[in-house]
C-alpha cells in the first residue's frame, strides 16, 4: 500500500460525528449549546471559587482545578469541530493534529489523577477531620495539582511523539471527532500491535487508570465505613451527598476512558468511538460543574452572592 509522507505541510481529514450524522444541523446546534453551557458553568464555578474567601479551602481548590481542566478539554475539541462543519472543511494539519492529541491526552490524564486526589481529600475530611488542615495544607494541595499536570503532560508528550512517528497510509481520513491514538493507529502502515498492548495494558491501565481507580475505591470504602458509624444523621447525609457527587463524575469519566483506552481494537468501531469521545469531551464537562454546584449549598450560596454583587 502506498505510504503518505507525514510532513508538517500534510494533514489529516477528521470525519467526526457531525459528518456522519443523519441530522448534522441539529447535532451541530446541540454541540454548540452544550459547549456554551460548559463554558458558562465551569467559568462561573471558577469565578465563585476564586472570589469567595469562604471557598479558599482544599476541597474547592481541587474542584476549581477540575473545572479548569474540563473547560480546557472541551475547548480543545468543540470549536474545531463546529468551525469545520460550518466551513465544510474537515482538514487538520499534521502539527495541529499533534497539538490536539497532546492537549487532549494531557487534560484527560491530569483529570484522571486529580479525581484520585479529590477522593483522598474527602477521605481525610471525613475519616480524619481533626488532622484535615495539616494533611491537606495548601502546599500539599498544590503539590497534588502540580503532580497531576506534570505526569499527564510527560505521558502525553511521549505518546504523541511515538504515535505520530509511524508511517501512515495514503488514506488520511480519521473517522473520529479528534486526533486520538486508537483511530490514528488504524491508519498506520506498520505493525502497531506491540505498541497498542503497551499503551492499553501497561501505560494507560497500570499507570493512569488502575492505581487512581484503586485509590478512589479504597478511599470511599473507608469513607462508607466511617459514615455508617456516625451518630449524627445530618453529618451522615452531608458526607454521603458530597461523596455521591464525586462518585458520579468518577463513573462518567473513568467509564469512558476505560472503553476508549483499555479495550482491544476489535471492540472499537468508528460510531461507538465517536459517541464515547463526545461524552467525555463535551457532555462530561457540562455535567461535572452542575453535579458539584447544584448539590452543594456552599457553592450555590457563594454563586448567589457573586451574582447579587454584579447585579
Amino acid at each position: 500500500m502506498e505510504l503518505w509522507n507525514s510532513t508538517l505541510g500534510s494533514g489529516f481529514i477528521l470525519m467526526g460525528i457531525l459528518k456522519d450524522s443523519a441530522s448534522p444541523e441539529l447535532l451541530c446546534a446541540t454541540v454548540t449549546a452544550l459547549y456554551i453551557v460548559a463554558l458558562t458553568s465551569n467559568g462561573l464555578l471558577l469565578l465563585v471559587i476564586t472570589v469567595d474567601a469562604r471557598l479558599h479551602v482544599p476541597m474547592y481548590l481541587l474542584l476549581g482545578q477540575l473545572s479548569l481542566m474540563d473547560l480546557l478539554f472541551t475547548t480543545v475539541v468543540s470549536p474545531k469541530a463546529l468551525v469545520d462543519f460550518l466551513r465544510l472543511e474537515n482538514t487538520i494539519s499534521f502539527g495541529g493534529c499533534a497539538l490536539q492529541m497532546f492537549l487532549a491526552l494531557t487534560l484527560g490524564g491530569a483529570e484522571d489523577l486529580l479525581l484520585a486526589f479529590m477522593a483522598y481529600d474527602r477521605y481525610v475530611a471525613i475519616c480524619h477531620p481533626l488532622n484535615y488542615m495539616v494533611l491537606m495544607r495548601p502546599r500539599v494541595c498544590w503539590l497534588m495539582v502540580a503532580t497531576s499536570w506534570i505526569l499527564a503532560s510527560l505521558s502525553a508528550l511521549g505518546h504523541t511523539v511515538y504515535t505520530l512517528h509511524f508511517p501512515f497510509c495514503l488514506s488520511r481520513e480519521i473517522r473520529h471527532l479528534l486526533c486520538e491514538i486508537p483511530p490514528l493507529l488504524k491508519l498506520a502502515c506498520a505493525d502497531t500491535s506491540k505498541y497498542e498492548l503497551m499503551l492499553m495494558v501497561y501505560v494507560m491501565g497500570v499507570t493512569f487508570l488502575m492505581p487512581p481507580l484503586a485509590a478512589i475505591l479504597a478511599s470511599y470504602s473507608l469513607i462508607l465505613f466511617t459514615v455508617l458509624h456516625m451518630s449524627s444523621n445530618e453529618g451522615r447525609k452531608k458526607a454521603l451527598l458530597t461523596c455521591s457527587s464525586h462518585l458520579t463524575v468518577v463513573g462518567m469519566f473513568y467509564g469512558a476512558a476505560t472503553f476508549m483506552y483499555n479495550l482491544p481494537s476489535s471492540f472499537h468501531n468508528p460510531k461507538q468511538d465517536n459517541i464515547i469521545s463526545v461524552f467525555y469531551t463535551i457532555v462530561t464537562p457540562v455535567l461535572s460543574p452542575l453535579i458539584y454546584s447544584l448539590r452543594n449549598k456552599e457553592v450555590m450560596g457563594a454563586l448567589r452572592k457573586v451574582i447579587g454583587k454584579s447585579m
